[in-house]
């Protein structure tokens, strides 16, 4: 046993979390590096050739890595946990006319879940990946927060991590900027990890199109779908559309629809097949309802209290009035915001740090 104690490091062969588990053998622990595969291209109906975390070159490069670090590496397939919780959910939540988040979900219920149980099996105390965030002990809870580079923060994303989780998790990235990372990806010797690109794109919908994906899982969901009605939010019918589940929340472009003025999908009505349009000032909404939360700060929410809001990953946040109630949360923004989506994820910050998060379940003007 080393100094520092045995940690199991998430690895998917890209430069974050091949240096986060260097950097964790160079202070002394002792790593073990686990890749898991969660899914093919096969299964999600892409011709492309695998590219990213789950193929099979990403695969070997983080064996390679480890071996020549001289760490033990295993393979963890997880295929089938990953198709029923993330995969299947993913497509109910479009069917729902909701915008789902699955990278939340994965990190909750399948990663952390399957890094934890694989990690007990190894006698290992702590588990760690290459996202860009810092946890911290403080009043008993451990607390996640913003990590140094903005630009690169992932803190949005880790809003379900439980207590539990986060008292093994380590963050090693998370005092460092990206550019740091290259450079020590270089100064240990992989100077083709720093020139590796990354992926943006949800993981299992590789060519970005998740229509196709859609079509590709639900057999006839065209034919289910089609020729619903285009509604204005005065009441008239524009036209006809292609089936709601092929809309998000923001739309613009892609409506096939000309009536003089730009329209936007402001809500998406799955039981009627309704797709409602309007106009830019039709998608600002002030206040929203929260459901399936989780509070990483704090225990509880007691009475109202304000916190910076973040609808999307790439938002930069309002001030909000939060309200616990039972089960979900009510959000009163400070003023209106646009493109608020159901399914997709609420992050509240206090400063830099996460307070907690939940999914939005609707929004009102």
């Amino acid at each position: 046993m080393t100094r520092k104690g045995k940690v199991l490091v998430a690895m998917s062969g890209g430069i974050d979390s091949s240096v986060a588990a260097l950097m964790l053998q160079e202070q002394g622990y002792e790593v073990i590096g686990i890749t898991m595969k969660t899914w093919d291209y096969e299964s999600s109906g892409s011709s492309k050739r695998e590219t990213g975390c789950c193929s099979l070159d990403s695969i070997n490069d983080a064996r390679n890595l480890a071996v020549n670090a001289g760490f033990p590496h295993y393979i963890l397939d997880i295929r089938g946990e990953f198709g029923t919780r993330i995969i299947d959910n993913f497509v109910g939540e479009y069917l729902s006319g909701r915008t789902p988040n699955p990278c939340v979900l994965c990190n909750t219920h399948i990663k952390w879940e399957a890094l934890l149980k694989r990690a007990n099996q190894l006698d290992c105390e702590f588990i760690a990946t290459g996202h860009y965030a810092k946890i911290r002990l403080e009043n008993g809870r451990f607390v996640v927060s913003r990590g140094l580079d903005e630009t690169k923060d992932q803190s949005y994303v880790l809003w379900g991590l439980t207590q539990d989780s986060l008292k093994r998790t380590l963050f090693p990235l998370g005092n460092f900027r990206k550019n740091e990372i290259k450079k020590m990806a270089q100064d240990y010797g992989y100077i083709d990890l720093a020139k590796k690109s990354e992926s943006y794109d949800i993981c299992f919908v590789p060519d970005n199109d998740y229509r196709k994906f859609l079509k590709h899982k639900v057999e006839g969901l065209e034919e289910r779908v089609n020729g619903g009605d285009f509604v204005h939010t005065n009441g008239a019918i524009l036209g006809k559309h292609k089936g709601y589940p092929f809309y998000t929340v923001g739309q613009r472009k892609g409506l096939e629809i000309a009536v003089g003025e730009p329209l936007y999908v402001v809500e998406i009505n799955a039981e009627s097949n309704t797709v409602i349009l309007g106009s830019k000032e039709d998608l600002e909404k002030q206040e929203m309802t929260v459901r399936n939360f989780n509070l990483i700060k704090y225990n509880s929410i007691v009475d109202v209290q304000n916190f910076i809001t973040k609808i999307r990953y790439k938002d930069p946040g309002t001030m909000a009035a939060v309200r616990q109630e039972n089960d979900s949360l009510k959000i009163l923004f400070s003023k209106k915001v646009k493109g608020v989506a159901p399914g997709q994820s609420a992050v509240f910050y206090e400063g830099d740090d996460v307070v907690g998060g939940g999914f939005i379940e609707k929004a009102k003007t």
